[in-house]
């Protein structure tokens, strides 16, 4: 558990846990997706919006796994709205079939959560020839949130709602490399470094968030787009390095935030009616943030959205 920390302007701090940020609030009538939704602060993110009346879908790549989570959670939370659908972010196929999928249900989309990740395995290809993390970590996301815009604008504009779109990134986007992102050489193994590329990936998720936050500002849409650092926690994530992994396990509950701390800043993001109205921004411990300053380089957001756009629509 995370003993340090003070409560910033929201009231809230790193030791802030996900049910406490949320306390009181009502979501009942909001339709929320989470990828990744059957690990780590996904699980926690899930159990939290559906105890709060949110109808929650869990975007999954292990399907198993995710109705073992759904069914953990109607035990504790009988009154639960939960679903599980299968999401491989690897796939552009597979998200284009999941958004198909979603929309094809009629449900609404007030939140969208952009939660699962890799983080730093050993150089490996997508399915669709795209180095795995920048692949998983963004462009998937990136598509799945150009596939359901159109549900949310809808979704907003009849339930006269705001929708909430949140990109989870890390602290890990400091560590990029010194040009940001290198669209020449994302395949290029010779040159690869699995925490740089990480760094990357999440840098793609803070340019993300505010350049889709600009363009849905420009379109006066009622949506908003924000990106996080959820903060050090021990989860699986770091599972491809053995070293750091076995750190996490020696001192990690002393130092680290545990799963409901880590999930908390997500959930703050997308209930909390303090949030209402802000976009663009990067928030970590429930507080707005500064990240680095490439995270904030608008002409590098622009040249990236081109980018992934042009990955996602070959044709």
């Amino acid at each position: 558990m995370w003993i340090f920390g003070w409560n910033g302007p929201s009231g809230f701090s790193a030791r802030s846990t996900a049910e406490q940020v949320t306390q009181g609030i009502d979501g009942t009538g909001l339709t929320a997706i989470v990828t990744g939704a059957s690990s780590g602060i996904g699980v926690e993110t899930t159990r939290v919006l559906a105890l709060r009346g949110v109808h929650v879908v869990m975007a999954v790549r292990n399907v198993e796994t995710g109705r073992e989570v759904k069914e953990a959670i109607l035990k504790e939370i009988p009154s639960a709205k939960v679903e599980v659908m299968h999401l491989d972010l690897n796939s552009m196929a597979s998200v284009r079939k999941f958004a198909s999928e979603y929309i094809s249900s009629g449900l609404p989309l007030n939140l969208l959560i952009n939660n699962a990740g890799v983080m730093a395995p050993p150089f490996m290809l997508s399915e669709d020839n795209i180095e795995i993390q920048f692949a998983t970590n963004h462009i998937g996301h990136f598509l799945l949130t150009d596939l359901l815009l159109e549900t949310m604008k809808n979704t907003a504009r009849e339930s006269n709602r705001e929708g909430r779109i949140v990109n989870l990134s890390s602290g890990g986007h400091n560590f990029a490399y010194r040009e940001g992102i290198r669209f020449d050489k994302i395949n290029d193994k010779s040159e690869y470094n699995s925490v740089y590329a990480y760094g990357q990936s999440k840098l793609a998720n803070i340019l993300h968030a505010n350049e889709l936050a600009r363009r849905l500002k420009a379109d006066g849409v009622d949506i908003t787009a924000n990106s996080l650092h959820p903060g050090a926690i021990a989860t699986n994530l770091v599972r491809h390095h053995s070293i750091i992994d076995g750190m996490v396990s020696l001192v990690g509950k002393y130092v680290l935030k545990n799963v409901p701390q880590g999930a908390a800043t997500t959930c703050y993001v997308a209930l909390h009616p303090q949030v209402k109205g802000v976009t663009g921004k990067y928030f970590m411990d429930s507080n707005i943030a500064k990240p680095s300053s490439l995270a904030v380089d608008t002409e590098l957001a622009k040249k990236l959205w081109d980018f992934s756009f042009k990955l996602t629509n070959p044709n």
